[in-house]
């Protein structure tokens, strides 16, 4: 495990990041450094309630461990990397574990210190949230690097909070100061948007930090020929995994195609959980359908007859195919011995390689100019 030091004007903290290979990756950036000193300053001796939104890996939160903050974010990331770095910072106040936005927080609070997220519809719904929890003279501190805020941020901010101030830049980054706005969520029309499938009897709905959430995403699309005959091919009662599931899609027509299977759904975001219960619900195949809400395969899954992975190839600001290399290794500790994995991504991935280092059988099933599909076997 590789870490490194975070200074900052009050102390220090040694973090990791987990998935980082060497020293590529740091568990901070300079968005969490101007977050910090910018909350202390307003903090000092105030005994006010404090909340981090969206914090990365733990740099926000236990930055402001002596304010005792609580913590709420998408990702199931969270959890794992605040976990390790209170151990690798034993002498600060251990910070309760974070939220998600499948059980959030109650207001109000006083400071709210958040990430600014890459999605601008995100944002706008991040931003209605905080109005619903902030205190009537609270103070939202947001920020983020300059190059992944989103498009039209200054009109997303407009619409739903006041701006009092945008802190000059350092280091590539902004800090945005804000008081409570009067737009909320019960009245947001950005709240769920979706699409229809043929085959899948409720059209398909998502929260805004889904991935392609009202568009069918084209990588997916090119999977979709070959959900039908593939799940033609399992026992009844076998357990299919739609592994990084987004909305998902890919395993709501695997339950269309068979009412003797049942699937499990995961994937690292949060809302992507809370939209594919919505989704199962709609279709009311609850009763069939198990949900967790976790970076990769749950260590007690146990094994699968058909994975079904659209693997992502971001995280944050960094492009790569670090986290499918994680999901192909997990997906072949939880295959049966007779199952498949059906895998589609970018061709420039070059995952017809990597997928040689887990897997014993590979074969292309089909292809398109930008996209490659994958069955794997052990």
């Amino acid at each position: 495990m590789t870490s490194a030091l975070l200074e900052f004007d009050s102390g220090e903290l040694t973090l990791f990041r987990p998935g980082a290979v060497g020293d590529s990756l740091r568990a901070w950036d300079a968005a969490d450094e101007l977050l910090l000193g910018e909350a202390q300053l307003r903090l000092g001796r105030a005994s006010g309630r404090v909340l981090v939104v969206d914090d990365h890996f733990g740099a926000l939160t236990l930055g402001l461990a002596d304010y005792a903050p609580r913590s709420v974010a998408d990702s199931a990331v969270l959890a794992v990397a605040l976990k390790a770095n209170a151990a690798l910072n034993p002498d600060i106040p251990e910070p309760a574990p974070p939220l998600t936005w499948l059980t959030p927080p109650d207001g109000p609070f006083d400071l709210v210190v958040m990430r600014i997220p890459r999605q601008a519809e995100y944002l706008g719904w991040l931003l209605r949230w905080v109005n619903g929890v902030l205190a009537d003279e609270g103070c939202l501190l947001a920020g983020g690097m300059i190059k992944h805020l989103p498009d039209r941020s200054v009109g997303v901010f407009a619409g739903a909070v006041t701006t009092e101030t945008v802190l000059p830049a350092r280091k590539k980054a902004r800090v945005v100061v804000c008081r409570r706005g009067e737009a909320q969520l019960a009245d947001w029309p950005g709240t769920w948007k979706g699409y229809s499938v043929p085959g899948v009897p409720a059209p398909v709905k998502a929260l805004p930090a889904v991935f392609a959430r009202d568009r069918l995403d084209i990588g997916t699309r090119e999977l979709l020929p070959l959900i039908a005959p593939a799940v033609a091919q399992v026992p009844g009662g076998t357990r299919v995994l739609d592994l990084a599931c987004g909305n998902g899609i890919l395993g709501l027509l695997a339950l269309a195609e068979r009412d003797d299977i049942e699937v499990d759904f995961s994937d690292v975001s949060s809302q992507s959980v809370a939209s594919v219960r919505r989704n199962l619900a709609q279709c009311r195949w609850e009763h069939r359908a198990t949900t967790v809400h976790s970076d990769g395969i749950d260590g007690g899954a146990g094994q699968y007859q058909l994975i079904l992975l659209n693997p992502p190839f971001h995280e944050g600001g960094v492009v790569g195919d670090h986290i499918a290399l994680r999901l192909f290794q997990e997906a072949a500790r939880h295959l049966a011995p007779q199952g498949r994995v059906l895998i589609v991504g970018n061709r420039h991935l070059g995952y017809h390689r990597t997928l040689q280092r887990f897997f014993a059988r590979i074969s292309q099933q089909a292809a398109s100019p930008r996209f490659v599909i994958f069955e794997a076997s052990l």
